[in-house]
């Protein structure tokens, strides 16, 4: 099997989520464009990011990486969506503070059209995830999220092993306490 290859049809539903967020890691991109808006309410905003997959030299072709990394990497996109995803309005009485994205959640909101494998989750259990993730064939992606701040940036930060900013004490506050 090359990488990335999993024969789905073998394993249990929790070794294939295991699986794709292994493989979904294991992708590199970079981020060619991002667009932020602020909407009308002056409350929500909107967020766009372009990416295409890069390999480890120059000379790998994103739609290769496409081939092995697709499904990987939009789950592991939108499990980071689902996690950071809080209730809005009456969709708080479905929420859980201790789920997770599932198998079937991913399923139930993945589709393939002309432009290639196309997620959309709007709500999942009380969760306003509003994301939308189109992977292409030739290894260019879109992620787009509405309603949730700037948290898709967060999520790419993440995945490229970028160190998320923490809260430091000084040294005169920890001899206080």
């Amino acid at each position: 099997m090359a990488l990335g290859e999993v024969n789905f049809m073998t394993q249990s539903p929790s070794q294939a989520w295991q699986q794709l967020l292994k493989t979904g890691s294991l992708v590199l991109f970079h981020i060619v464009d991002t667009q932020t808006e602020l909407s009308p309410d002056k409350e929500n905003v909107y967020v766009r990011a372009d990416l295409v997959f890069q390999g480890d030299d120059e000379d790998t072709d994103p739609a290769e990486i496409a081939e092995w990394g697709a499904f990987g990497f939009l789950f592991i996109l939108a499990t980071l969506s689902f996690q950071d995803a809080r209730p809005r309005g009456l969709s708080e009485g479905d929420f859980l503070t201790q789920d997770d994205f599932t198998i079937d959640d991913f399923f139930a909101c993945l589709t393939y059209g002309q432009n290639g494998l196309h997620l959309r989750a709007d709500y999942i259990r009380g969760r306003s995830m509003k994301t939308d993730i189109t992977i292409r064939p030739d290894g260019t992606v879109t992620l787009t999220t509405w309603g949730r701040g700037q948290s898709a940036l967060r999520w790419l930060d993440k995945l490229q092993g970028k160190k998320l900013m923490d809260v430091v004490q000084s040294a005169g506050e920890s001899e206080r306490r």
